[in-house]
């Protein structure tokens, strides 16, 4: 489409927009017949992300923040070789880092430019470069090996003879001076030298800063960009996860993206893949969130990530690698296990705000005793640029010195894409075995993780989750998502079980497997690591918040298609019978609840119905409780409630002041409290806005206490009882709240509604309990975790905002109290109360 449209010409210094717009340019180019011989370059640099085309196939990416700006047109020119051709270039409007208003983490500015900068044909001096990068990595030693190593004061000499013999005007002394450089460079090391595997990688984030889309093209830019260094560099590995590439590349999510828009260079990468260069990682469809997704989300990343990775490369992944997300699920252990994965990559925990985490290389163990060899690259990086100073922070902050010698390196412009230069290759050629640094060798996953487990033996153990003591704000920014996020793993759940019983009763019924598939691999994406925890930009929001509609209103449609075949003949009105409603439950128990039953006319009415687990009910004549809900208002505005099981009261704020279990006459709110105490708190967190709540906001805790309407019965009683009640919350927010009790019910369900407008506010819903407990209970995927109710140590008041799932449970012997929810994932209880964060 590009190359049939009308160009214009275009001039160094204009500038192009708006922000997300895409500019294509055609470049015609004459390269000088004198130059044969020499290295010719094309030389690109503009404030946007581009991507050089040839021949209709993308041969170059060039991002000036990620240090390419020229593609090679010969490395050296022979007479043979065509001396005029035509080149296209993409030119995408938005940096590597998309376009933030005044700061990275900024919303886009919708009218920024860029400009092109620079656009050139030159000659490159190989010979030249060669001489700069030996410099470079001679006075790096000199100047980070320090004062007391004789090895710094070697480089530094060796560069001093180097400009002596050099004369930059006469290039036949190059040679001289390059031969000092590779005669300290082969001074080699002993033998009980650290090992680093360094690895290329490239960390492109699926949506963050930029919207889906523009992650398409970033991968296509970033990997034929490795793919031009692997066939310059045959020693090269990339190891690719989701977007990192040994080249190491992982999320299968990406892979399928570029084989769907890019074929041509989906074969290349193939092939290097074959040739065991090209490194898929990561065994999952994305690098998805450690905390927030369901443990069926959780097993379907693994299982959509393995099946394209055996589909496409032959091959399953061995190694998990989840560099860059907030947090580690103590389930995840079990279910790497579960799908073929006994090693585990990350770094994320180097940013723990509060305490160092004591290993780089130890054994993870989960909720179940299931263990798998963990590493963490000591560099605290995945974005390394081969540089003295990082290799040599990767020795001295190994925090498992003697128990193993070997660690990884990651290389390569990250986050953004990008991925690694050939400048980053050839300073670690030049530290592949060189005294006074650690031994650099290209390495494989494979390769470090097999050394890893041969020098086991002396390994240290860490049970239970890998808790980011960071970013804990992630558990509740974008309230739609996480509810979107909740409902669309119900549904799916629940055309899959129905789906399944009508395929078993139904030979005829079709079980949708492409359909679900695809639903999945929707809910998938949004289970990304900076979109399901809420950091990324509104673009992505808008694009998640669509996804989510649409796997709703399709998996409805699969739901009414199975109900129709499993319960065909039940659906079908019988003369004579008398009017009936059918009733499912989709999960493994027997449920007796109160249901809004739809009548003939329209109009809704409730009932008492009992389903077996996995099964069905026609109700015809609903159940009559063994005791009905009465509510009554008292002399004082407070309002009680009670159905035999439960007792309640509540004042004319909303506030539980009571509830009593009645069998055991147990009071669960402690004398002179208030449980459904909402509560409002500054957020205004050190720099990263979405992500973060500081510990600090606990201080500026104010109760909301503007009453809006007073507590109100809206339901009598009988099969339910109902009251509501709203709120102002701090200047512009409103609350509105059903507080309902039903039939036989053992627990108050609370439906909120909440007009939010407030900005850098943290609004909460506090639980005091009678209850005394060190430890509290949280839901996690598959299973449940302790934490502790205490701040004795750092560890514990590092985790003042934690996450759950569906529930929290403060109990003591015989007795205890749960939080439940719908759509909300950030918790925390403290000494006696439990919060949830709205």
């Amino acid at each position: 489409e590009a190359v049939v449209q009308e160009f214009r010409p275009a001039e160094v210094g204009e500038s192009f927009g708006p922000t997300w717009a895409t500019c294509w340019f055609k470049v015609e180019l004459s390269i000088p017949p004198e130059w044969e011989g020499r290295e010719v370059h094309f030389i690109w640099e503009s404030d946007g992300e581009c991507m050089v085309w040839r021949d209709a196939q993308p041969v170059q990416g060039l991002t000036k923040e990620g240090e390419k700006t020229s593609y090679i047109l010969t490395s050296s020119l022979k007479e043979s070789e065509p001396h005029s051709l035509t080149l296209y270039v993409e030119m995408a409007c938005n940096g590597l880092f998309g376009a933030g208003k005044g700061s990275m983490i900024a919303p886009p500015d919708p009218d920024r430019k860029v400009t092109l900068n620079k656009v050139e044909l030159v000659i490159f001096n190989r010979d030249v470069y060669e001489l700069l990068v030996d410099l470079e990595i001679l006075l790096d030693m000199a100047q980070h090996l320090g004062e007391e190593n004789q090895r710094s004061f070697q480089a530094l000499y060796t560069a001093n003879q180097m400009v002596n013999v050099c004369d930059v005007m006469d290039p036949s002394t190059f040679p001289a001076a390059r031969d000092l450089a590779a005669a300290f460079f082969s001074q080699r090391n002993g033998e009980s030298q650290h090992t680093i595997h360094a690895m290329g990688h490239c960390h492109i984030d699926s949506a963050w800063l930029w919207p889906y889309e523009e992650t398409v093209r970033k991968c296509a830019r970033s990997w034929v960009t490795v793919v031009r260094l692997m066939e310059c560099n045959p020693e090269l590995t990339f190891a690719c996860s989701q977007l990192k590439p040994t080249f190491v590349l992982w999320q299968a999510q990406q892979f399928e993206w570029v084989r769907t828009w890019y074929p041509g260079l989906y074969t290349q990468i193939q092939d290097f893949v074959a040739k065991g260069q090209f490194i898929p990682v990561g065994g999952t469809w994305v690098e998805m969130d450690g905390n927030l997704p369901s443990g069926e989300s959780m097993v379907r990343q693994f299982l959509q990530g393995q099946k394209f990775f055996q589909e496409q490369f032959g091959r399953i992944c061995s190694e998990f690698w989840l560099p860059d997300t907030f947090g580690y699920s103590a389930q995840l252990p079990q279910l790497m296990r579960g799908c073929g994965i006994q090693r585990f990559l990350t770094q994320k925990l180097s940013w723990n705000l509060v305490n160092a985490f004591p290993h780089h290389t130890f054994f993870w163990e989960g909720i179940d005793g299931s263990r798998v060899l963990t590493h963490f690259p000591p560099g605290d990086s995945y974005g390394m640029h081969g540089l003295v100073e990082e290799v040599l922070k990767t020795v001295k902050n190994n925090k498992d010195k003697g128990r193993v010698n070997h660690s990884a390196f990651l290389f390569g412009f990250g986050d953004g894409g990008g991925g690694p230069t050939q400048k980053m290759l050839d300073r670690m050629k030049r530290m592949s075995d060189t005294d006074g640094l650690p031994r650099v060798q290209m390495s494989t996953p494979d390769q470090l993780f097999s050394v890893l487990e041969k020098e086991s033996s002396q390994l240290c153990t860490w049970v239970g989750e890998l808790f980011l003591e960071l970013h804990n704000g992630t558990y509740t920014t974008q309230a739609q998502i996480k509810k979107g996020n909740r409902e669309c793993e119900r549904i799916l759940h629940d055309v899959e079980v129905l789906s399944t019983l009508a395929m078993a009763q139904d030979s005829v019924f079709q079980y949708p497997a492409s359909q679900l598939q695809q639903l999945w691999r929707l809910l998938l994406l949004n289970q990304f690591h900076d979109v399901l925890p809420g950091s990324c930009i509104q673009l992505v929001v808008e694009d998640a918040l669509q996804y989510y509609t649409e796997i709703r209103r399709t998996a409805a449609q699969l739901q009414e298609e199975a109900v129709q075949s499993l319960c065909r003949d039940l659906l079908q009105p019988k003369t004579g019978s008398t009017e009936s409603t059918l009733v499912l439950n989709t999960l493994p128990w027997e449920r007796t609840e109160v249901i809004s039953r739809p009548e003939p006319d329209g109009t809704k009415t409730l009932a008492l119905v009992t389903v077996p687990s996995m099964g069905y009910a026609l109700v015809r004549e609903p159940l009559l409780p063994s005791q009905p809900v009465s509510v009554m208002k008292q002399e004082d505005g407070s309002i009680t409630m009670e159905n035999g099981v439960i007792a309640v009261c509540l004042d004319m704020m909303g506030h539980l002041t009571s509830l009593r279990l009645l069998d055991s006459e147990r009071e669960s709110v402690p004398d002179g409290c208030y449980a459904n105490q909402f509560a409002l708190f500054d957020d205004v967190p050190l720099y990263w806005d979405a992500w973060d709540v500081m510990d600090y906001h606990l201080e500026t805790r104010k109760p909301v206490t503007t009453l809006l309407k007073p507590l109100e019965i809206t339901l009598a009683g009988g099969l339910r009882g109902s009251v509501r009640f709203s709120l102002q919350v701090g200047k512009s927010s409103t609350l509105t709240q059903e507080i309902i009790l039903d039939a036989t019910c053992p627990y108050l369900r609370f439906q909120t509604q909440v007009e939010w407008k407030e900005a850098h506010k943290f609004l909460k819903v506090e639980f005091p309990v009678q209850v005394r407990s060190t430890n509290a209970t949280y839901e996690i995927q598959f299973g449940h975790l302790q934490r502790p109710t205490h701040w004795n140590t750092s560890w514990d008041w590092a985790r003042f905002e934690v996450w759950a799932h569906k529930w929290l449970d403060l109990s003591e012997h015989g007795f205890g109290v749960a939080l439940l929810n719908d759509c909300k994932y950030g918790a925390s209880a403290h000494r006696n109360v439990l919060s949830l964060s709205l």
